[in-house]
């Protein structure tokens, strides 16, 4: 994805995060240091892109009639997130499903859904939540389902460090809260 930097928001992440370095016990000036400030500014304003884009700017247009009422399947999709308790990335990926009702969302715009709402700081449990309600919301679907399985590194890197732990989440809305049978075809196709 492209993006354009606002130049007054990155010297001011920049500010913060040389003033982090000398508290850390670091010199922002010595050589492997001089443009980190810069760089690390511009990955988290990267990173946090989601804040600064809209749903229907993403998805422009790509919802297309469909008469068909079977089960759209995404699977696998692959997203990075940033955790809002500890600012260390979590990452892992998504599946999607839902029931069309008459309209179809383009596969990649589900895709750049999901990256939406990984692009900021964020909770899993938030984040397959907001997926389902954005993907419902865009397309009418009747319903919508996700199951995102993640690895945190702030379980893995600090705190309890164990290393091979993931968190799998699961949201529903619509007519996945109400048929276990959906829930488990949508389950089985994973």
């Amino acid at each position: 994805m492209n993006i354009v930097y606002d130049n007054d928001t990155v010297a001011e992440i920049a500010d913060h995060v040389e003033a982090i370095l000398k508290i850390l016990g670091e010199d922002p000036s010595r050589e492997g240091l001089l443009k980190t400030p810069v760089r690390a500014a511009k990955a988290l304003y990267y990173i946090t892109n989601g804040y600064r884009r809209d749903v229907d700017s993403i998805v422009n247009g790509a919802v297309f009639t469909h008469e068909g009422s079977g089960m759209v399947v995404v699977k696998d999709i692959e997203f990075y997130s940033m955790c809002e308790h500890h600012i260390l990335p979590f990452f892992g990926r998504m599946s999607i499903g839902y029931i069309p009702d008459g309209k179809m969302l383009g596969l990649s715009k589900v895709a750049r859904i999901v990256d939406h709402y990984a692009r900021r700081l964020q909770v899993q449990e938030r984040l397959t939540a907001q997926v389902c309600d954005e993907i419902r919301r865009v397309v009418g679907a009747k319903g919508v389902i996700a199951r995102c399985d993640a690895q945190h590194l702030c379980m893995k890197m600090r705190g309890v460090e164990k290393q091979d732990s993931s968190t799998v989440t699961l949201d529903s809305v619509g007519v996945f809260d109400d048929n276990p049978v959906l829930r488990q075809e949508f389950l089985a196709s994973l």
